[in-house]
């Protein structure tokens, strides 16, 4: 297995934390009879020689041992070394194709590899041989002939997803494969086979993708289920964590039964209806591991995709009243990243916060403790059931720091809680290095709930974090902001703040001082020479806020209209969007500037268009030209961040928020 291991000279060689010399190690810790042994070896494979993905000298010098490990019947648990193999065949980056090569060049290894004795080889070895041999016809026939000596579930998947690689890697020879999935898809075989089957046909031969798919693949489902009841799950009773450990905590407890569907969504795509169809089907299992894997799967629809999910969040409501804690947290999790979309599942939100308070605090393993899930996400939805919840939440000292987004989210709804918020920005200490983790939260939630009473409470935040605090230059920088533009929320109800804004118009923060001072007081005279000369200044992010703060001024700012026009040329698209919306605002002519501008930044960054779309709403008449943008906008399935790979729970956020403006705008 080592030969010549110790002729490389690993000390030159280098991985993602400098010298190689520790490799050899790895290597032959790999091949250990200690279990702890060897999972901390592979966890350092991949912590370094393979780190994130990436490829080294080290990791090329590796291939031919990582080979030779795999090869030997004695060496446990190879299936995580096929799996690593894998992995640095398929990289990307520099040395990808060295790393193929050098994987390809041992390939012979996985022919014999999908007859192992050990399941966890066989499991991962059909992929690997589609992936590297590089003689599809005589793959394909290794392929074949395991199918019929086959008897492990699992491993029969496997097989059957590697019929469907190779179909999309090998065209040529592919009939005979899609042949053998049609066979595979029908009685009397298994139903986990039939479905791993029929996902790969939808995947790659939807010709042969049966009429009623998604109720066949939900009455299959069901039947494999029913199939498994009983059997245990697999826990990790090693005590120490390591990289590949946690990995495997994070993988659905039925991973199999989560493959299937997952393959299912990528071959409907963008069939949306099938898609909640099939959704709905599994959230309706009477298996608590088919819901869950369907709660997991419906995250990545809805965050990527236009519809009515009413029904479908519904049924994920429903799961928060399981008795098993996995089920229930991924509920929990998925409903919060929906905002007011999980209102269907408000309900059953309010009824686990209520019958469960230990939901509404979540124990974090590091740092301290964070608002629980359901709790988040019945907030979210503007729900006021949750004003008494976070009202006693926020009587305890020890309550979650950020337990002021939670809040934020209600608006003025939670104008009760009010007190008690400032009692809490006033107890923050500022000379800590937390004081900003501990305000901020606060400070929104009293700009969201427009509380001028907290004027002193935000003013001290504003004037006393000292420069020895422990926050860095740009944790003050942007405590300052946020703080500024709390008071710019409260109005003309804090007054009191005039002096400090003024005396802040000179300050790296001018911007935010000057927004904030015409919120509370209206002097154009105070405000706008420093928009001004902030608007011709070295720091884009400034020149931009300038530009947004000088559209609030309207036509007072006339001054402003030489410097927005050269705004409108940057190669910035923030400011280019800006400059052309304040213009507008200023002059109230949409043409030939500002209209051209608004388009190409609507068409070339999708991140705008929610500024752009609160624009044209101010146009009025004067948007008719562009029109078009919102009611193309409004055809389109697809959510506009989904493009730019944005599946976060606020880009589906701001995504329903443009649809809103888009419609107001074709009224």
């Amino acid at each position: 297995m080592f030969t010549g291991i110790d002729d490389v000279d690993w000390a030159s060689l280098r991985h993602a934390y400098g010298s190689a010399e520790d490799v050899p190690g790895l290597l032959r810790g790999l091949a250990s009879a200690d279990p702890e042994e060897r999972e901390s070896a592979l966890d350092g494979m991949y912590g370094s020689v393979h780190h994130q993905g990436a490829v080294y000298d080290s990791t090329l010098a590796c291939v031919p041992f990582l080979l030779a490990l795999a090869a030997r019947e004695e060496v446990r648990d190879r299936g995580g070394i096929v799996e690593l193999l894998m992995s640095i065949g398929e990289a990307g980056g520099a040395c990808s194709e060295q790393a193929a090569e050098a994987v390809r060049a041992g390939a012979e290894v996985f022919v014999e590899l999908v007859g192992d004795r050990d399941t966890g080889v066989r499991r991962a070895a059909p992929t690997a041989l589609v992936r590297f041999l590089d003689e599809p016809a005589r793959a394909l026939a290794v392929l074949r002939q395991r199918i019929t000596v086959e008897r492990n579930d699992s491993v029969l998947l496997a097989l059957a997803e590697s019929l469907g690689l190779f179909t999309r890697l090998h065209g040529g020879h592919g009939a005979e494969a899609v042949g053998q999935l049609v066979t595979l898809s029908a009685p009397p075989f298994d139903p986990g086979l039939r479905l791993a089957a029929l996902g790969q046909l939808a995947l790659t031969a939807p010709e042969h993708r049966p009429a009623d798919l998604v109720p066949t693949v939900v009455a299959l489902l069901r039947e494999r289920s029913a199939r498994r009841t009983g059997r245990p799950q697999c826990s990790d009773f090693l005590a120490e964590d390591t990289l590949t450990r946690h990995l495997r905590r994070l993988r659905p407890s039925d991973e199999e039964g989560s493959q299937l569907l997952r393959t299912f969504h990528l071959a409907l795509d963008d069939q949306v209806d099938d898609r909640i169809a099939l959704l709905n089907g599994q959230l309706s299992s009477p298996a608590p591991t088919d819901r869950c894997n369907a709660v997991w799967m419906s995250a990545g629809l809805f965050r990527e995709w236009r519809a009515d999910f009413t029904q479908p969040v519904a049924l994920i409501g429903r799961q928060l009243g399981a008795d098993e804690d996995r089920l229930r947290e991924a509920a929990s999790t998925v409903l919060e990243e929906l905002y007011f979309l999980a209102a269907p599942a408000a309900d059953d939100l309010f009824a686990l916060v209520t019958a469960r308070p230990e939901v509404r605090v979540r124990v974090r393993e590091r740092g301290g403790p964070a608002v629980g899930s359901p709790l988040n996400a019945l907030a979210r939805t503007g729900d006021p059931r949750a004003i008494p919840v976070l009202a006693e939440l926020l009587s305890d000292p020890t309550a979650p720091d950020g337990l002021g987004y939670t809040v934020a989210y209600l608006g003025g709804a939670a104008a009760p809680l009010a007190p008690a918020l400032r009692a809490r920005l006033g107890s923050v200490r500022l000379d800590l290095p937390d004081a900003y983790d501990r305000a901020v939260p606060l400070l929104s939630a009293l700009a969201a709930l427009g509380d001028g009473t907290a004027t002193p409470e935000v003013l001290r935040v504003l004037c006393g974090t000292p420069a020895g605090s422990g926050l860095s230059e740009r944790q003050r920088g942007w405590l300052t902001e946020r703080a500024l533009e709390t008071l710019g929320a409260f109005g003309a109800a804090a007054r009191d703040s005039v002096p400090v804004l003024r005396g802040l118009l000179d300050s790296a923060q001018a911007v935010w001082a000057a927004d904030a001072l015409w919120s509370v007081e209206g002097d154009v005279d105070a405000v706008l020479p420093v928009l001004l000369r902030e608007l011709t200044g070295e720091h884009w992010r400034r020149r931009a806020a300038a530009a947004e703060v000088l559209a609030r001024l309207g036509p007072a700012a006339g001054a402003a209209v030489p410097g927005l026009l050269r705004l409108c040329e940057s190669e910035e698209v923030w400011e280019r969007t800006r400059a052309a919306c304040a213009l507008w605002q200023i002059t109230g002519d949409a043409a030939p500037v500002v209209a051209p501008v608004l388009r190409s930044a609507w068409t070339r960054n999708p991140y705008t268009r929610g500024t752009i779309a609160t624009c044209l709403i101010a146009m009025g008449p004067a948007a008719t030209p562009l029109r078009d943008l919102p009611h193309t906008e409004l055809t389109t399935h697809r959510r506009h961040r989904a493009r730019q790979g944005g599946f976060s729970g606020q880009d589906m956020l701001e995504d329903e928020r443009l649809l809103q403006a888009c419609r107001e705008l074709l009224l």
